[in-house]
C-alpha cells in the first residue's frame, strides 16, 4: 500500500486553439466540494461570455474517493468525461481542471471535441507539474539525554524529521514520519533505548 498521493504541483493555465476556437485550460489544487464551487463561480463570472466551461475533478484517495466532471451544454461525453480521463490516467488527486470554450464558428464534431478538451487538459496539466505527497505520522518520543545525537543519526537516515523537542535529563521528541516508515523507526528507537524509550503516537 502507498503513503503517498500525487498532485499537480501549482496552479497553471493554458490556451489552445482548434479551428478558431478558443480552449483555455486552468487547473486547481482542491481539498473539499466548496473549494470547487468557489472555483467554479470565479471563473463562470471571469468568463460570462464564454459558450462553456466544462470541468472534471478528483478528490481523496482510492478508498475515499470524490469524483464528477461535466459538459456544461457541449454534447454528451464529449467534454467532461475526456477530462476526468486525463486527471485520472495521471493518477493525480486534488485536483480540478476548468476549460472555458470560445466558440469560434466551426463545429468540431464529436470527436474533434473529445481531442480539444482532452489535449487542452494534458497541456494546462503539463504546465502545472506533478507533485508527490507523502502521509505521515507523528511520533512523540521519550529518551535519555544521552541518546539525543544518536537519535538525530537514526532519524536521518530514515528520512524522518524534527518538529519539537524539550530537554531535561529526558529528551521528549516530536517526529514526523513517513507512515510506511513507522514500523521501522519505532524498532530502530527500541533498539536504540534498549527498550526504554517511550513511544506514542499523536
Amino acid at each position: 500500500m502507498n503513503d503517498f498521493y500525487c498532485t499537480i504541483a501549482c496552479e497553471a493555465e493554458c490556451e489552445i486553439k482548434v479551428k478558431a476556437s478558443r480552449f483555455i485550460g486552468r487547473t486547481y489544487k482542491v481539498f473539499s466540494l466548496d473549494d470547487v464551487n468557489e472555483k467554479l463561480k470565479a471563473i463562470r463570472k471571469k468568463e460570462y461570455n464564454a459558450n462553456h466551461n466544462c470541468y472534471a475533478y478528483i478528490i481523496g484517495s482510492d478508498h475515499d474517493e470524490q469524483f464528477k466532471y461535466s459538459d456544461d451544454g457541449e454534447p454528451s461525453g464529449t467534454a467532461g468525461k475526456p477530462m476526468y480521463d486525463v486527471i485520472h490516467g495521471h493518477e493525480l488527486t486534488n485536483v480540478l481542471v476548468i476549460v472555458t470554450r470560445y466558440f469560434g464558428g466551426t463545429k468540431l464534431g464529436t470527436g474533434g471535441l473529445v481531442r480539444a478538451y482532452g489535449n487542452t487538459t494534458k497541456a494546462v496539466l503539463e504546465k502545472a507539474k506533478v507533485q508527490k505527497i507523502y502521509q505521515t505520522t507523528i511520533l512523540e518520543v521519550k529518551l535519555a539525554f544521552p541518546l539525543y545525537n544518536k537519535l538525530l543519526q537514526v532519524m536521518s537516515k530514515i528520512g524522518a524529521a524534527q518538529i519539537d523537542a524539550q530537554f531535561s535529563d529526558f529528551v521528549e521528541i516530536k517526529i514526523e514520519i513517513r507512515n510506511l516508515l513507522v514500523d521501522k523507526l519505532t524498532s530502530e528507537i527500541v533498539e536504540l533505548s534498549g527498550g526504554k524509550a517511550e513511544i506514542g503516537k499523536l
